[in-house]
């Protein structure tokens, strides 16, 4: 999809590249001046720099793209570059500045890693440093940011939030939201968010309750796994609004077992400690 692309040059925008598509502009090898769609000097001279500039990051800078991309649009870069992609949930003690991450998970779309705050939580620093795209829901507003001051490092991967390639699909209300939209279903996990999962690690922390932090952990996994299905979901039903729907469509993954299980009497249990909590 990505060559077929032309709404990351300035000027144009979703209606003006659908134009250029029906006018027979389908890739950037198409891309003639003066263009068939009437643009300006200045938006035919931006096209062809971009264009140029386009060509070369497809080797392997998705981040320029990204950059020049409405909020909505990051998943054009998805099939290109998604050998080089992780998908990536954090837990944290809570939202304000002096919160703490507890626990990271990533999947590549081949391997599970998760990264636990006392135990091995360092080593995310560097094993991020291995892909070049993030795919969160709305990590640009919260996961990226806080990674970034906790570690005082800078993420400067291309970033895909689905949170808002989503809500143009009109799919609302929430990663697990979007989920039960889609038809996904979290078994014993179901019920359980964030507000659960600072609870889950302050458990594991006062009564060093191991099927705590398993649960922790499990949940943080489930978050990220489906990631994968709910880019692709996007990614195709995106494409289905193009005239390239037929060659570009994206199988739908089989989502990976879960290396840990929610220990569905510990959930329980919290639950009957909160008294109103409903699930």
């Amino acid at each position: 999809m990505l060559c077929h692309t032309f709404c990351h040059i300035p000027g144009i925008g979703l209606k003006t590249e659908q134009k250029l598509w029906e006018a027979g502009i389908t890739t950037w090898d198409e891309w003639r001046d003066p263009s068939p769609v009437r643009l300006s000097a200045i938006i035919r001279t931006d096209a062809a720099r971009i264009i140029a500039k386009s060509q070369v990051a497809l080797t392997g800078d998705p981040a320029f793209f990204t950059g020049n991309l409405a909020s909505t649009e990051p998943w054009r870069i998805f099939s290109h570059f998604r050998e080089k992609t992780v998908y990536l949930d954090i837990e944290t003690t809570g939202l304000d500045d002096g919160a703490e991450v507890t626990a990271i998970a990533l999947y590549d779309g081949r391997e599970i890693f998760t990264y636990v705050n006392g135990i091995n939580l360092e080593d995310f620093v560097d094993d991020i440093l291995r892909y070049q795209v993030i795919v969160t829901y709305n990590g640009k507003s919260f996961d990226i940011p806080f990674l970034e001051r906790y570690f005082r490092i800078r993420l400067d991967h291309a970033q895909i939030d689905l949170r808002h390639v989503l809500a143009r699909l009109g799919f609302k209300g929430g990663l697990k939201g979007c989920e039960k939209q889609l038809g996904m279903h979290r078994g014993t996990l179901d019920g359980v968010d964030g507000y659960f999962a600072v609870l889950l690690w302050n458990r594991y922390c006062t009564h060093n309750d191991s099927q705590a932090l398993e649960t922790l952990v499990a949940y943080n996994v489930e978050d990220t796994v489906n990631l994968e299905r709910l880019m692709v979901e996007a990614y195709n039903r995106n494409i289905s609004a193009t005239p390239f729907s037929e060659n570009l469509l994206l199988p739908y993954p089989e989502p990976p077992a879960n290396p840990y299980q929610a220990d569905y009497d510990c959930v329980a249990r919290i639950k009957r400690s909160l008294g109103s909590w409903h699930s």
